[in-house]
């Protein structure tokens, strides 16, 4: 009895401690949750929710992945043409070659877990930035898409696939359920495991951590390879849900997943961050954009209002790196009365 007892007063307590860390932007969700009930009496439905759910579907992906490369203070701009990637060799692998699903399936994985180990080998060897790493591997994956596709458009209509995208278990999506899983292995890998406090240790200070033991290489290379497999699976997801494979599939992802991490808390610093602070920041841009089309909002708009959002939110976590009081702001708003 004392065993359960202690077991769930930590999960109370962790439950608390995710709020209070997260309370302004869940404090931000609840408001602009309301403020899309009252204007649009579509947005709090049972439809429209577990439509919220297929579309933050493959963000959540890309963003634990994202939250991992963020830590170590690295970006991934890979993520959106692994998609490309995944999705259209996993399809034509069923549609044109006639393999079984499950090996689609896998060699659409294997393409994540290449490029991810790529990014890793040579981010983690070198000394070249990630952003330069992945911005090349970005176009050289959009660019074997097209390739591969000859801009074709593949499209896929085996029940056992398109499953994974729109099927349903009692009702509810599976695609929720295949969520929950990707959140607490992600989760359970930084909280619970010595390979998650190694990654926040690297995140906080490479050389420190080096000096300690820490394998930085390995780790750097592992954060890598974990976000090229996740967005492997987003893209065989993508296809699933859309029927269809195209060359242009995630482009633009990577700008979600970073939204979705950065506004969650993590710092682009490194070091610090959460599962659960990204896991509410992908619900946030989510229901962000699916109010915005309800609401009739013109895509063009949509991409002023999330930039502004991003903008916020990295200024938020300058405040909160630097202990400055907002004069940033004080003195825009000085010259402009000037």
């Amino acid at each position: 009895m004392k065993a359960k007892k202690e077991k769930s007063l930590d999960f109370g307590s962790s439950f608390v401690n995710i709020i209070k860390t997260n309370f302004g932007i869940l404090l931000g969700l609840v408001i602009l949750s309301v403020l899309l009930t009252m204007f649009t009496d579509k947005f709090a439905t049972m439809t429209n929710l577990f439509n919220i759910i297929r579309q933050i579907t493959i963000n959540l992906y890309l963003a634990c992945g994202m939250t991992f490369v963020i830590l170590l203070a690295g970006i991934d701009l890979s993520v959106g043409s692994v998609i490309a990637i995944a999705g259209c060799v996993s399809a034509g692998m069923i549609t044109w070659n006639g393999f079984p699903v499950y090996v689609g399936i896998a060699i659409g994985l294997g393409c994540g877990l290449i490029v991810g180990m790529i990014n890793g080998l040579i981010i983690s060897r070198t000394n070249i930035p990630a952003f330069i790493v992945t911005l090349a591997m970005m176009n050289i994956g959009r660019g074997f898409a097209r390739i591969y596709t000859g801009a074709k458009t593949i499209a896929v209509l085996d029940d056992s696939y398109t499953f994974w995208g729109m099927g349903t278990i009692l009702g509810v999506p599976i695609q929720l359920f295949t969520i929950i899983a990707v959140i607490a292995v992600s989760s359970f890998i930084l909280n619970k495991t010595q390979l998650g406090r190694h990654i926040f240790a690297v995140g906080g200070n490479s050389q420190a951590a080096e000096y300690s033991g820490i394998n930085v290489k390995k780790i750097t290379f592992f954060v890598f390879l974990y976000s090229g497999i996740l967005a492997s699976l987003a893209g065989i997801l993508t296809v699933g849900r859309t029927f269809t494979a195209t060359m242009i599939l995630g482009d633009g992802a990577e700008m979600d997943a970073i939204s979705a991490v950065v506004l969650g808390g993590t710092s682009m610093s490194g070091g610090r961050g959460s599962i659960s602070g990204t896991v509410i920041g992908v619900i946030v841009i989510g229901v962000l954009k699916n109010g915005m089309n309800l609401l009739g909002i013109d895509s063009s708009w949509q991409y002023v209002v999330q930039g502004i959002v991003i903008l916020i939110a990295v200024y938020i976590d300058y405040i909160k790196q630097n202990g400055s009081d907002g004069s940033l702001f004080k003195n825009l708003l000085a010259k402009v009365k000037k």
